[in-house]
């Protein structure tokens, strides 16, 4: 019988709104830190072999949530460097269950901003006849969960997603750093 394979740890899990920035900040970020980079909405494509609207349609968005709940338990148990989550992940309380204990980015941004970088995508949950307005629905039910998931919050609207990667870097430095044992 072999050994078991040690557990490896992310060393940062961004959530966020879709239009955030996750991806882009993510990719730029793991560089930054010399690790590898994985996005689990583009994971739940590699293993399905299928778009994420091509499951919400034919599966239905329950059953997209419990794939993307095991692809990102799996990953969270994986994957040691940078992890970006599909906006509706944390919704999922085993996934939030999940996070507890990681190093969780919480990628801020305004329902305007947002909207405006997903407006001629493809999304299926902000499809229908007022687009907007479904965005800022959806944003404003789930800033509860984000906020309270996250370890800290970086303002995905705060410069170039370079810069944006730079302020998590200084806000991870500054978590890592370890307490001073007292001398007392």
């Amino acid at each position: 019988m072999s050994p078991a394979a040690p557990q490896r740890r992310p060393v940062a899990v961004l959530i966020g709104f879709m239009g955030a920035g996750k991806s882009t900040v993510g990719r730029i970020l793991a560089d930054r830190l010399g690790v590898d980079f994985v996005d689990t909405d583009a994971e739940i494509v590699r293993i399905s072999g299928r778009e994420i609207p091509e499951i919400f349609t034919a599966e239905g968005p329950a059953r997209f949530r419990e794939i993307e709940r095991d692809v990102v338990l799996d990953v969270l148990r994986s994957h040691g460097g940078v992890v970006a989550l599909g906006g509706g992940a944390v919704m999922t309380p085993a996934v939030a269950d999940g996070l507890q204990g990681h190093r969780v980015v919480y990628l801020r941004v305004t329902a305007d901003d947002g909207f405006a970088r997903v407006r001629d995508s493809d999304r299926p949950l902000i499809a229908g006849d007022d687009p907007q307005r479904r965005y800022r629905e959806l944003l404003d039910g789930r800033h509860e969960t984000y906020t309270r998931t996250g370890t800290f919050a970086v303002d995905a609207a705060a410069g170039a997603p370079g810069d944006v990667a730079d302020a998590i870097l200084a806000e991870l430095a500054r978590t890592l750093v370890p307490e001073r044992a007292s001398t007392t």
